[in-house]
């Protein structure tokens, strides 16, 4: 046996493994990891389930009191009003983001001048902290808008939407949007690439207009970064906080304050073991949501 051969020979050999064996190396990364995660993510879960079960304030003493937090919750206006606003308000948040998001990544991955330019200047607000953005828009609605109606004798434009409890969400939608939409558009273009051109080719040479394209060929075969969208872009929204915080701090009155803003506002007020409660419940619909994605996704090839 040559040289060469021995060592071909005896790289093969070496690099054939029993299946099924893990390498120890990656126990002794993954560990770290593994701790880090467990002790400010699981433990805490954990505990803060198990509380739920009392009528602990977060401090001091506390009794074990079963289901009487979760039977509360379940008759409490104010709760059931705070997840009717944050579902509502999801759902509409994620109408607008996916197609405002899909049309302008059709945009800028047809044939015009400067869309790269255009990328970049439509991603900026996504590297813009939520906070920020929401006080932005605060003085904006609340004096800018105001101003331009009484400059242009538009009433409907005289008042702030932040301080109508009626249209309150729509300053919401519109402002979380704005944040959102470069995220969803970045995924969308990376699915429009993905289209190979010679089926436009083929279409446009069958005489396919250009709504007939979108319709029957862009649509069906990018339904999957939909999907991925539709879902990443909801669950991102039911947990709404910093947006709502800067831009109506949950009211006028309770109109706008979503289930995290309750979650946290029954902590600070002493209100622990209830709001833990909620929390869980939360948490519950967080999972069922998740596996919601995990079944419509399962065998898609999207990324």
């Amino acid at each position: 046996m040559t040289a060469t051969e021995t060592i071909v020979s005896g790289g093969t050999r070496a690099a054939k493994r029993p299946k099924g064996r893990v390498e120890p190396i990656y126990y002794v990364f993954l560990l770290p990891t593994l701790v880090l995660f467990t002790l400010a993510i699981t433990v805490p879960g954990i505990v803060g389930i198990f509380f739920s079960f009392t009528d602990s304030i977060g401090l001091g003493d506390w009794n074990f009191i079963g289901f009487t937090n979760y039977i509360a919750l379940f008759s409490d206006p104010a709760i059931l009003q705070s997840y009717l606003f944050t579902f509502g308000f999801s759902i509409a948040t994620v109408i607008v983001v996916n197609v405002i998001a899909f049309l302008l990544a059709v945009g800028l991955t047809s044939r015009i001048r400067f869309k790269t330019g255009l990328r970049t200047i439509f991603v900026i607000p996504m590297v813009i902290s939520g906070i920020i953005i929401a006080y932005v828009f605060n003085f904006l609605f609340s004096n800018s808008v105001p101003a331009v109606g009484e400059a242009t004798g538009l009433t409907w434009l005289q008042s702030s939407l932040l301080a109508n409890p009626d249209l309150a969400w729509v300053a919401i939608v519109i402002v979380t949007a704005w944040q959102a939409i470069p995220g969803t558009l970045l995924i969308y273009i990376a699915g429009l690439l993905s289209v190979p051109g010679e089926v436009y080719e083929a279409a446009d040479i069958d005489g396919a207009g250009k709504m007939q394209q979108m319709l029957r060929i862009t649509i069906p075969l990018v339904a999957g970064y939909v999907v991925i969208n539709v879902i990443l872009s909801f669950k991102n929204f039911l947990n709404a906080y910093d947006v709502i915080v800067g831009l109506t701090n949950g009211g006028p009155g309770t109109a706008t304050r979503s289930v995290a803003m309750s979650i946290i506002f029954g902590f600070n007020t002493g209100d622990y073991s209830y709001q833990m409660a909620n929390a869980t419940i939360f948490f519950i619909v967080a999972v069922i949501i998740s596996l919601l994605q995990l079944s419509l996704t399962r065998g898609r090839k999207v990324f």
